[in-house]
């Protein structure tokens, strides 16, 4: 990257982040105390700044951007350090990864590069301004919020006056309001008269009524009784009046003082002191939410709580608005902030004459872990700050003042009373400590001893009076008894008795060999020989019940000795009705039973014979030195289009295709072949596009090259294989294409031809590719052998092809290219050694 390019860059996320910086110093923070601050809001800082791409050092600025003085910066900086690692210690010591992110002193994992990229990011898809706003947020934490302020800022509380109601009786009719006047009953008549600036009607027979400034019922009895000249069934009550409002009219009211959006409001005449609060956002920062003022004629009308509202659902003195009203939202007289262990905290409004037992209501009371009994209180006083403990007895009557603090501190995670005890007892676990409880006294609680108690010994752990720890040790058996003084229980002790079967191995029996279920079995008291067979659940076919050998521990061996006996062996005879024909033997725990095998007991051994053959199929083996054309001939011999060269020899071992016969060998020898031959091939460059092919043929070839030709003229010879249990003899069909594939330029199938040869099929797949390994070129017969070409000075031999045959090139390896790192290393070498050849010549 050029210098222009990277000094461009650089200046653009420099002017983002100061931009960053200027755009939210307009906050204030610098009245916060980080040793205010509890861990939990800590918490929350590091989370947001981390969900913004900031690291620590970058939060230090920040803060500092926000108005925060340099000294709590510095205690900010401790404080996260202090969180981060109480993180790492609850996680088991592991490192904190915070969410694939690890920040440490500033020092961040991620690259500059991956930081400015995912910075570019958020402003590439429009992110920038939900960047800022995470920004200001980030910060929001760590002042408490004003406990009502988002009553009017919450989009889902609209406080829209209801415009369907039905009339109210106290509304006051002014100019533009809609009166529906309509009788029924002998006379049926209606009207929809509009109430003039002058605040009056005009009704059709009657005149003009002055109803301005009236209430509805007002309005309703003064209409009723001029109309009764032209009605008279109005004064009889055969005829009803009815008066209601159609549309209704707008009215100007100015909200003052400490609102969010203060000025004049247009409002529909029904809305109320909410309706226009809302509007105007509500009080702001320092606007009171306890003395709200309603102003008409320059009177006081009324005075709103919103308290009352928040805390109960009572909309109490929330009368409704008149054209011209004035809201004046002074300034809050008391503030205080509740924190720590209560539902609600948050900055309360308080009067003068609440108290803190009214400030705890407001912040809806205690929460389940918090310290009831005191509160500590950070005032402010004319020099300095002080802080007061304030018992629980002290809540009804204690003032609060401006600017009080209330602390309110999580209980201790500790128990006054609790005992413990664990092991050989029936109802393990903690218990009250009753007054004057003892040893004996927690044992009969947890319903007393189980059968496998070790009585000769438990133990207590105790705490010293500096948290130290004491351990005491006990007889269980004459505490019990009252031969020894019982012990006096403490807080915190922990009781431990432990179990006969704790203090020992768990005591176990092994029997191997011919029995249907063999394992291991936990060892009983008596348990003989015919037990444990009964339950491997007996003996198998080919089992014999004489020589069971069954070896034993040696405890006391001479380890001087270098013919001292690591084992006791003992060879006994059972029937098959499980019944010893020996002196009686008992078993004793980790002893290890091995069944044999039946002399002469074979399992039937089969081959499997496919192709031109004339009896193909599944043939058991009759004699262990049975051959391959013992085999050929029980088939009837071969068909005329047999392909004898072609003939192969699949042998999967005995052990894959009967892993129950015992009498199989692991053919581990061979397995071990393929894997060599797998690492040859990968280090000849077999890679890429064969590599996945040629090793999965490597590993899973059971192949074994064989020569029919031979075999069926020279019967019995070296090359007339014995067959084994789940071999596979394939005589194919005459094949007639040769197939080329690897590093070729058109991998295909050839026709075969006789006088072609090696090279000839390499010029007919379009010859070697520019990776190819030529030298390493090899072929694959159709019986399973492989043969490669061989060199000698200039002249190479090349293998005969044989239809069938496959001819594979692998690719040449990679050779990784000389940086020059390695040439100034090669030439540094180089003159090192001419220095040294000088030196010595001189």
């Amino acid at each position: 990257m050029s210098f222009k390019k990277a000094l461009a860059i650089f200046l653009f996320f420099t002017a983002i982040f100061l931009k960053d910086t200027t755009a939210f110093a307009q906050s204030n923070y610098s009245n916060v105390k980080v040793d205010e601050l509890s861990d939990a809001q800590i918490r929350q800082l590091i989370q947001r700044a981390e969900s913004i791409g900031y690291n620590d050092a970058q939060l230090e600025q920040m803060a500092a951007a926000q108005g925060m003085k340099p000294e709590e910066i510095q205690k900010l900086k401790l404080r996260v350090e202090k969180v981060r690692k109480q993180g790492s210690e609850s996680s088991n010591g592991a490192k904190e990864t915070n969410r694939g992110r690890s920040y440490t002193n500033g020092n961040d994992s991620l690259t500059n590069n991956q930081r400015n990229g995912s910075a570019a990011g958020n402003l590439q898809y429009g992110g920038e301004e939900k960047r800022r706003q995470e920004i200001q947020t980030m910060f929001e934490s760590l002042k408490p919020k004003i406990f009502g302020a988002e009553l009017f800022k919450n989009s889902n509380v609209s406080f829209e006056p209801n415009m369907r109601m039905a009339t109210p009786k106290s509304y006051i009719i002014g100019p533009d309001d809609e009166l529906l006047i309509d009788l029924t009953g002998d006379n049926e008549a209606n009207y929809n008269l509009k109430v003039s600036p002058e605040g009056n009607i005009n009704v059709e027979y009657v005149g003009r009524i002055s109803v301005g400034g009236l209430s509805i019922e007002q309005a309703t009895s003064k209409i009723k009784s001029l109309m009764s000249g032209t009605y008279p069934a109005l004064r009889t009550g055969r005829t009803n009046l009815a008066i209601n409002l159609g549309n209704i009219r707008s009215i100007k009211v100015t909200i003052l003082g400490e609102v969010v959006k203060p000025g004049s409001y247009t409002l529909p005449s029904l809305a109320t002191v909410f309706n226009a609060l809302y509007a105007s956002g509500g009080p702001n920062e320092n606007g009171s939410f306890r003395k709200i003022q309603v102003i008409r004629n320059n009177r006081v009308v009324s005075t709103i709580d919103v308290y009352d509202f928040l805390l109960n659902g009572l909309q109490k003195n929330n009368i409704r608005l008149q054209d011209q009203d004035v809201i004046n939202v002074p300034v809050y007289q008391s503030r205080i902030e509740m924190s720590g262990e209560v539902k609600r905290p948050a900055l309360f409004e308080i009067l003068s004459t609440e108290s803190l037992e009214d400030a705890l209501r407001f912040a809806g009371g205690f929460s389940n872990q918090a310290y009831t009994a005191q509160i500590k209180v950070l005032q402010n006083t004319n020099k300095e700050r002080k802080i007061t403990d304030v018992d629980a007895e002290s809540f009804a009557t204690y003032g609060p003042l401006n600017g009080d603090k209330y602390i309110v501190e999580a209980i201790l995670d500790r128990f006054e009373n609790r005992v413990d005890i664990t092991g050989a007892v029936f109802r393990p676990g903690p218990y009250e400590l009753d007054k004057g409880l003892t040893l004996k006294g927690l044992i009969t609680k947890a319903d007393g001893l189980t059968e496998d108690a070790f009585l000769n010994r438990g133990y207590i752990n105790r705490l010293n009076a500096d948290n130290t720890l004491a351990l005491i040790s006990f007889d269980v058996s004459k505490v019990l008894a009252g031969t020894e003084n019982d012990i006096p229980l403490q807080r915190e002790d922990k009781v431990t008795i432990s179990s006969i079967f704790d203090l020992r191995d768990e005591y176990k029996v092994s029997i191997q060999g011919e029995v249907r279920q063999p394992g291991t079995f936990d060892y009983a008291d008596n348990m003989s020989l015919e037990d444990v067979i009964q339950m491997a659940g007996g003996f198998r076919e080919g089992a014999t019940p004489n020589r069971i050998e069954i070896s034993r521990r040696i405890k006391n061996s001479d380890a001087t000795s270098i013919n001292a006996q690591t084992a006791e062996v003992f060879t006994l005879n059972v029937d098959q009705n499980l019944r010893i024909q020996d002196d009686n033997f008992v078993l004793k725990p980790f002893d290890m039973i091995s069944i044999r095998s039946s002399e002469g007991y074979q399992v039937q051994k089969q081959v499997k014979l496919e192709g031109e053959v004339l009896y193909p199929g599944t043939y058991t083996i009759t004699q262990k030195n049975e051959r391959i054309s013992d085999l050929i001939q029980r088939a009837g011999g071969l068909t005329p289009l047999a392909y004898v060269e072609g003939a192969s020899l699949k042998r999967p071992g005995a052990e894959k295709v009967n892993p129950a016969d015992k009498n199989a060998i692991s053919n581990q020898e061979e397995e071990n072949k393929k894997f060599l031959n797998l690492k040859r091939a990968q280090e000849a460059g077999v890679k890429d596009t064969l590599r996945a092919e040629v090793e999965q043929q490597l590993i899973q070839s059971d192949l074994v090259g064989i020569d029919l030709k031979k075999i069926l003229d020279k019967p019995t010879s070296k090359v007339d294989l014995i067959v084994e249990d789940g071999d596979v003899i394939r005589i194919p069909r005459q094949l007639q294409t040769v197939k080329v594939t690897g590093e070729v330029l058109n991998p295909n199938s050839i026709v075969y031809t006789r006088n072609k040869g090696f090279k000839q099929y390499l010029n007919g797949a379009g010859g070697f590719t520019s990776n190819a390994l030529k030298k390493g070129a090899y072929i694959k017969y159709a019986n399973g052998s492989v043969d490669a070409t061989k060199g000698f000075l200039f002249f190479k031999n090349y293998p005969r092809v044989k239809p069938g045959a496959e001819i594979l090139v692998p690719k040449r390896a990679e050779r990784e290219r000389m940086t020059a790192q390695s040439w100034i290393g090669i030439g540094t070498a180089v003159a090192s050694l001419g220095a040294i050849i000088v030196s010595l010549l001189r």
